[in-house]
């Protein structure tokens, strides 16, 4: 089945997921979260955020984010452990309960990027120690960097979302211990190189990216997703070699939202069904090409086949 009649069938997207028997949810930007069995049930809509605020929804996201996501869990695991438990649908992980650390790591290969706190906006501002990381003179948009870099930010709270921070700041401040901070710089590195050899082989470049870092049982543990179009930058090689960088990510619909002239404030414009659809091609074919599977999408309706999942799963997992 291609995309075209994926469409088709279902036209509508899956926004949120109510699951009675679970409790209260809680519900982040993108998905909805309940607390099981001492466990952490993680439903991955369709909603789709950039600039701070949830923009819309687009078909077949969260099924393509929990799916790809698990697939490049499965290509590191011998770098980092990851949170996951069980993948038991197209849409829902149980993942352990983590402590997260209150700094998230984007590590970059390329100076890139619309929003404010992109390295090209703060390069063009004329800043030249972004994130305390010297940068040379005569970058050009797009560029690669001398050697990837590691910008941390903190977490999403009492709004310093995107704050820029050293790696000093991080430690000066107590945030993570410089013990800590310097294992998750290393295994930072080593996921980024890891993922970049395996778009490579893809035919496409990893530009850069997001990870989330949390502790279980005090273990440093990879949580949250990894490598998808949502919290990575992904180029076709040829397209960049072309001068054109193509984008396989969000960034794709970032740039259609800035060019409306929206950047975060303000009413939200209204995603026109056809760049809807090319924006969910583009995120199917971001899991057939790098996982090199056929993406098979989750029957319908969502909240039927997940409460049978669930049911499966705790039937197969009794209580301690």
């Amino acid at each position: 089945m291609n995309a075209k009649d994926l469409f088709n069938a279902i036209p509508h997207a899956l926004d949120a997921v109510d699951v009675p028997a679970l409790g209260p949810k809680t519900e982040g930007k993108v998905r909805d979260i309940y607390h099981y069995r001492g466990q952490r049930v993680l439903i991955t809509t369709d909603r789709v955020s950039a600039f701070d605020r949830v923009l819309g929804t687009i078909p077949y996201k969260g099924q393509v984010l929990n799916q790809l996501s698990a697939w490049w869990f499965a290509q590191t695991a011998d770098i980092l452990p990851n949170h996951v438990i069980d993948v038991i649908d197209p849409c829902v992980t149980i993942a352990h309960e983590a402590q997260a650390l209150p700094v998230e790591v984007v590590v970059r290969g390329y100076i890139t990027g619309v929003t404010s706190t992109s390295l090209w906006t703060l390069y063009q501002q004329g800043e030249r120690q972004p994130y305390g990381i010297p940068l040379p003179d005569g970058l050009k948009k797009d560029d690669p960097l001398p050697q990837p870099i590691i910008t941390p930010t903190t977490k999403a709270q009492d709004g310093a979302h995107d704050e820029q921070i050293t790696a000093q700041q991080i430690v000066e401040r107590g945030l993570v211990s410089a013990e800590l901070w310097a294992q998750v710089e290393r295994a930072a590195l080593a996921l980024f190189q890891r993922g970049q050899a395996l778009a490579e082989r893809a035919g496409w470049i990893l530009v850069d990216t997001k990870y989330e870092f949390g502790l279980v049982d005090g273990q440093l543990t990879l949580i949250d997703e990894l490598h998808t179009p949502d919290s990575s930058r992904f180029w076709t090689l040829d397209s960049y070699r072309a001068g054109t960088p193509i984008h396989y990510s969000k960034e794709f619909l970032r740039e259609w939202f800035v060019k409306q002239g929206y950047r975060g404030q303000g009413p939200i414009p209204r995603m026109p069904a056809e760049f809807v659809q090319e924006v969910a091609a583009r995120y199917i074919y971001a899991y057939e090409t790098l996982t090199q599977q056929p993406f098979i999408a989750g029957e319908q309706p969502a909240r039927a086949r997940i409460e049978r999942c669930l049911a499966q799963w705790a039937a197969n997992h009794p209580p301690a």
